[in-house]
């Protein structure tokens, strides 16, 4: 069983949002001048291997990453990954020895995580408790009966009866019994509930303030410092939302967007390259999720020194659109001809909305990021990985804007290992201007 959880003695969980124990974990990094997919492979086993996959996506240079698994007081176990010149998965192995709070460093990034004790549930241990207390008390009434005591008998048959019927009642409900919150998605990982989270009685409490963001450049690198809007102590909560810890979008000035995934560094510390910046100062939104504080945009700007030129983003599409007034529902739908995609941060395709414009995003009130849903196929995988090149070509989107004028969007989608990225501009009228026409 695994969930993504934090490392910090027993303190702040960093756990994958809504994923089901002993299911994989997928977790988009921006690991210096590469973007890539960390898949941690569910543990079926403990002591055993954990396997990781990491996906690199076209742009990414070739070279060798180290894979390491460690935890307090626990050896470390360490894999080299080779990162071929072409796109795609690469494979390591690393080792784990018991159950706790683990850390896996990719290089500098690290991904904090926890291995629960696999500990079976209640109705399990009601169902083949009952089964074979029920075996048992049947052996007892045949002893009864061979031996010419028939009343005496009555006894352990109904007992028999009696746990029949409890194991048979606990595995007709046990698929509709909801699973136990698997350590760390509402409560710091402890001891106690990573060796049994069956004996978690309550919750009292698993609300979170608000995060600040202060945002900085070092070198080539825009560094994010997350405090607790509370305590002013650094943010090591945050879930695995939507396959990454931070989703960060950063405009240029020019318009041009970058959608990175920061890599954690440090307690309450991220960081992301950015690769060719131009001068000037440029938007920044981060999307996080916290635990227990629920999913936050975090807004801020920060200045950049750079000599780039301007180079915009140029994936090609075509675009319809139905833009309905501010407030009510309008469609985008991106046309990519072919039936050839893959999915991308477990979606179909993202939208990024920067709006109304009038001198420039940083000062836009509206910053919205839709995702276009991987519709079921018949054939294909529940959850889909980057894999499968089998989606499109539509990728349609929903989105209410809430205020007429000019809007900035992007449409991203995955082909080929490859992030395409289509730009548009839509300009939303409001409920006057429509009545008027």
């Amino acid at each position: 069983m695994l969930v993504l959880g934090a490392l910090l003695g027993f303190a702040a969980p960093v756990l994958a949002d809504a994923a089901q124990a002993g299911g994989d974990v997928h977790i988009g990094q921006t690991l210096g001048d590469r973007d890539l997919t960390v898949i941690i492979r569910r543990v079926a086993e403990v002591p055993g291997p954990v396997h990781v996959d990491v996906v690199t996506h076209a742009g990414s240079p070739p070279g060798e990453i180290t894979l390491t698994a460690r935890a307090a007081g626990a050896p470390s176990s360490a894999a080299k990954v080779v990162l071929g010149a072409v796109p795609g998965f690469h494979s390591g192995v690393v080792h784990v020895d018991r159950p706790g709070p683990w850390e896996l460093a990719i290089d500098e990034a690290t991904i904090p995580f926890v291995v629960p004790a696999i500990v079976p549930s209640p109705w399990e241990n009601a169902t083949y408790g009952g089964f074979i207390a029920a075996g048992v008390l049947l052996l007892v009434a045949l002893l009864f009966a061979v031996s010419g005591k028939p009343v005496l008998a009555l006894v352990p048959t109904a007992g028999m009866v009696a746990a029949a019927a409890v194991a048979v009642t606990a595995a007709l409900l046990a698929p509709s019994i909801p699973p136990v919150a698997a350590p760390g998605t509402q409560l710091d990982p402890t001891y106690d509930n990573i060796m049994n989270p069956y004996q978690r009685t309550s919750i009292v409490d698993f609300s979170r303030p608000p995060v600040n963001l202060v945002p900085r450049m070092e070198g080539k690198d825009l560094v994010l410092s997350l405090t607790d809007g509370s305590t002013g102590r650094p943010v090591d909560d945050l879930l695995v939302h939507d396959s990454a810890f931070i989703h960060l979008v950063v405009v240029s000035p020019s318009g041009n967007l970058r959608h990175l995934h920061p890599v954690r560094t440090a307690p309450g510390e991220y960081r992301a390259r950015l690769r060719d910046p131009e001068q000037g100062t440029h938007a920044i939104a981060a999307e996080i999720a916290r635990r227990g504080g629920g999913v936050q945009l975090l807004r801020s700007s920060v200045d950049v020194s750079g000599a780039a030129s301007v180079v915009p983003n140029d994936g090609k599409a075509d675009v319809a659109t139905e833009i309905r007034e501010a407030g009510r529902p309008s469609t985008i739908t991106a046309r990519f001809g072919e039936r050839n995609l893959q999915p991308w941060l477990g979606m179909l395709g993202h939208m990024i909305v920067v709006g109304p414009v009038t001198d420039g995003p940083v000062s836009a009130p509206i910053w919205a990021h839709v995702h276009s849903m991987i519709p079921p196929t018949p054939g294909m995988p529940d959850q889909p990985d980057e894999s499968v090149a089998a989606y499109g070509p539509d990728v349609p989107f929903t989105y209410s804007f809430p205020l007429p004028g000019r809007y900035l969007v992007w449409i991203q989608v995955e082909r080929d290992y490859s992030i395409v990225t289509v730009p548009a501009v839509v300009d939303v009228p409001g409920a006057k201007e429509v009545s008027a026409k």
